[in-house]
């Protein structure tokens, strides 16, 4: 009998592997990247042609490596991070595994050229598909040049599930950002399709932030800091004013390395509790620093999710810091502190923290009896998150949409020769009843306004001819680099629905006009929840862009309907418009409209 056991050829295996690392272009710029990062680097290049697809180079001047390295860099599982288990528990760099080559390699073209500042000559290796096709020794400058080309162009299923270059380029800025972020020390340039999109010097946290996302940002940011015994916290919290409805400006670093922590996340959250509306998110960019032996990063191949051994302690630490940063800033007009106290003398250097019970250092009472208020219902806040009873903040602005179907069957039961002659009555300001032969109708007047706009913006799509209604004053569109990439992509829908927007010579969006129809809803909301929507249901593969925008429109523009006494007329015109829609039945999120009652159904009721 013939085994079945095998072992793969290291080709299939790198592959394998790349499935896990090499998700996409982002993928490789955050692998190569961070390796720059870890070759101490003082400027770093991305360039990159149509969003990653075509080609990807990181250059970078960092240490360089010798013939033997370069090639050994591109066999799995080989490193220059770690050389013990216990080294696992002690990771100071970005890298660690002896992955990312190695996969990338796998699946794409892979010109690597490099030099160490000693060595006369460089190394250029040439790969394709775990293959070395070439290695030669060339004049190089100092440092790294890696440049890969036609990601996937070996597993085509692949690359047909890369999304559109839009897309594809936002999550690229993503890692591009992030690393920028953590990294301000670094100077760092980014060019796709031959143009520069930043060229980031050598400066502060606080300039970083601003180069990177805006000159509003400027007057948004209050700086974060607390040191303690456990955990050093530092960085940027935004005015809660400036909280926006899209996530993606909320990051949080632990020893430098970006993460993603829904724990941490409601930590920040809570200490901005009653200061920023339901549904929106401040701006954030927090630095966690503590002995790499109380974290495990060793959990996912892209490295974005890590453990702590005492989780509680940080999210207590982190939401009484920045609660402190709120308060320091008049942030937070309810608490009133006693007049003779002062976080800051007057030179503005911090004064003694009120963390004493963490720091070991000695605080004054009344800082101490004062911050109290701030620590109260900590650990049931802690404790009810862990147990699931306190809900992570959703981005989501409306329920998720079930099936919309464009017929007008449905399932009415009442001849269509009865809705001519009705009569309409409102209930509660909230429910319409209209009279039937043989019964009643009960309508919920909110969601017959929800199918009533969206087969209205529905049209404006399909004929292109939105009405605009022209802003007095046009408002400028703030949102991240990452975001406004998206924008480009729905800007053709959102202008057939009557969105006017302009760039300017900065190639920033400005609003001029909104769809007709939408009430008093305000420009830059009403866009960011678009934004948010889309991101949030990226998986939704059956549904375009455009009928996601047509849904948020009709969900955003009837909220106003949802408690307002109509006149007749107002009855009468919604109810004869809901009889002509497309589907009488089903709002645009698939939740029934209505609900018809015959003579024995009302009989029943009263029993």
């Amino acid at each position: 009998m013939h085994n079945l056991i095998k072992m793969l050829p290291d080709a299939i295996a790198n592959q394998i592997a790349a499935g896990e690392v090499v998700q996409r272009p982002a993928s490789v710029v955050k692998e190569l990247m961070e390796n720059s990062i870890d070759a101490g680097a003082s400027f770093v290049q991305l360039i990159v042609k149509e969003a990653g697809k075509v080609s990807i180079q990181v250059i970078d001047d960092g240490k360089g490596m010798s013939p033997q390295d370069a090639l050994m860099s591109f066999e799995r599982h080989a490193t220059s991070k770690i050389s013990k288990a216990e080294d696992l528990f002690a990771i100071h760099t970005m890298g660690f595994r002896g992955e990312a080559l190695a996969s990338i390699a796998s699946v794409a073209q892979v010109e690597l050229k490099t030099k160490r500042e000693e060595d006369e000559l460089g190394s250029l290796l040439r790969m394709e598909a775990s293959v070395l096709k070439a290695n030669e020794q060339v004049a190089a400058p100092k440092g790294t040049s890696i440049l890969v080309k036609n990601l996937f162009y070996n597993i085509p299923a692949r690359r047909n599930f890369l999304k559109s270059n839009p897309v594809e380029m936002r999550h690229i800025l993503d890692e591009f950002q992030r690393i920028a972020l953590a990294n301000p020390e670094i100077k760092f340039s980014l060019i796709q399709n031959e143009q520069e999109t930043y060229a980031l010097p050598v400066e502060k946290l606080g300039k970083r932030i601003v180069d990177l996302f805006g000159k509003t940002y400027r007057e948004q940011l209050a700086a974060c800091e607390e040191n303690t015994n456990f955990v050093s916290i530092k960085g940027y919290v935004g005015r809660p004013e400036y909280s926006k409805k899209t996530r993606g400006e909320q990051f949080f670093f632990v020893n430098n390395r970006f993460i993603k922590s829904s724990y941490l996340h409601h930590a920040v959250m809570s200490a901005y509790e009653r200061l920023v509306p339901e549904g929106t998110f401040p701006f954030y960019v927090l630095f966690l620093t503590l002995d790499p032996s109380h974290i495990d990063i060793n959990v996912h191949p892209t490295k974005t999710e890590i453990k702590f051994d005492d989780e509680r302690s940080i999210y207590a630490i982190l939401q009484a810091a920045i609660r402190k940063t709120l308060s320091l800033n008049h942030l937070i007009p309810s608490l009133d502190f006693d007049a003779n106290v002062n976080f800051r003398n007057p030179s503005g250097t911090s004064g003694p923290s009120p963390f004493s019970s963490f720091s070991g250092t000695n605080s004054p009472r009344p800082v101490q009896d004062a911050w109290k208020k701030l620590y109260e219902g900590l650990n049931d806040n802690i404790e009810a998150f862990e147990r699931g009873d306190v809900a992570e903040p959703s981005a989501n602005l409306f329920p998720q949409a079930a099936t919309t179907f464009q017929s007008k069957a449905n399932t009415w039961t009442a001849d269509s020769s009865s809705h001519t002659n009705f009569q309409v009555i409102q209930i509660l300001n909230k429910f319409l009843v209209v009279t039937l032969s043989g019964g009643m109708l009960l309508i919920d007047q909110k969601k017959a306004y929800q199918r009533i706009l969206f087969d209205q913006f529905s049209e404006n799509l399909v004929k292109k001819n939105g009405v605009s209604q022209q802003l007095l004053f046009p408002q400028i569109l703030r949102i991240n680099p990452a975001d406004t990439i998206l924008v480009e992509e729905i800007l053709t829908d959102v202008t057939d629905l009557g969105f006017r927007l302009t760039k300017d010579s900065e190639e920033k969006f400005w609003i001029q006009g909104v769809p007709a129809g939408i009430g008093e809803e305000d420009g830059q909301n009403l866009l960011e929840g678009i934004l948010e929507q889309i991101k949030n249901e990226a998986s939704d593969l059956g549904q375009k862009h455009s009928e996601k925008i047509a849904r948020i429109l009709a969900n955003r523009a009837a909220i106003r309907y949802q408690a307002k006494k109509l006149l007749s007329e107002e009855m009468s015109a919604l109810v004869e418009q809901l009889f002509a829609s497309t589907n009488p039945s089903y709002s645009p999120n698939g939740e029934i409209i209505s609900r018809q009652l015959n003579e024995m159904e009302i009989g029943q009721l009263i029993g």
